[in-house]
């Protein structure tokens, strides 16, 4: 079994999430007392935001991944997940510099919806997650459109992600705001939705959505356990 490398601490409930669910995977794959074979890198996430928002310093922040991501090559990693789907726009940057492989949240998630069939999806998570390219550029490569929601819904799915769901807090409140949300960009013409940050799954189950929704953790989890196992 491969070494997974997994670049956590950008919120430590994204971080127990996927290496729980990691393990339960390659357990009922693999059968027995089975686990995955793991090396976690932790950042701090209070210096990962003091740069990113607080002081709007990009630079800093891949700084922080890439030093994360060279660890975890020094550590043995075969490859390596990041538990969080923004901070994968510094993938670029970063796969040139060290010589494991990133396994990418958004080719994993393209890949399943397009196995659906499905291909108008709507994109979910915090800001940079909706606002930035690298889901499109990948949803594109894979025959799919990306719908994003207007900007008050933006503002309602950040401002929970980061003063709720971080925080291990998961309202009623919030999850009918985000199913009304979804309701609309069905009304726009996604006919899927990318649940796009780690907590989202966690606040809004697949039977509560009103779309066809797809846990970009849950999908990143299951290709993790199948590239560890891979010949």
């Amino acid at each position: 079994m491969k070494k997974i490398g997994i670049i956590g601490g950008l919120s430590w409930v994204s971080t127990a999430e996927y290496y729980k669910r990691i393990n339960e995977i390659a357990k009922s794959v693999v059968g027995g007392v089975t686990s995955a074979r793991i090396v976690l890198e932790s950042v701090n996430r209070q210096e990962y935001v003091t740069a990113v928002m607080d002081h709007n310093d990009e630079a800093a922040g891949c700084k922080q991944i890439a030093q994360s991501a060279r660890i975890l090559q020094s550590a043995g990693a075969d490859f390596i997940v990041i538990a969080c789907n923004d901070v994968h726009r510094f993938v670029p940057e970063i796969q040139p510099t060290i010589s494991v492989p990133f396994l990418h949240i958004a080719q994993v998630t393209a890949e399943a919806i397009k196995a659906r069939g499905l291909k108008r999806v709507a994109v979910l998570g915090v800001r940079k997650t909706m606002e930035c390219d690298f889901y499109p550029k990948i949803f594109a490569q894979n025959g799919l459109d990306t719908i994003i929601p207007d900007e008050p819904q933006r503002s309602v799915i950040h401002d929970s992600i980061y003063q709720e769901l971080v925080h291990n807090r998961f309202l009623d409140d919030t999850r009918e705001r985000y199913r009304s949300i979804i309701a609309d960009l069905g009304a726009r013409g996604a006919d899927c939705v990318a649940l796009a940050c780690t907590e989202i799954p966690l606040l809004i189950k697949p039977e509560q959505s009103p779309l066809p929704s797809f846990s970009t953790t849950e999908l990143h989890c299951q290709a993790a356990v199948s590239h560890a196992l891979a010949s």
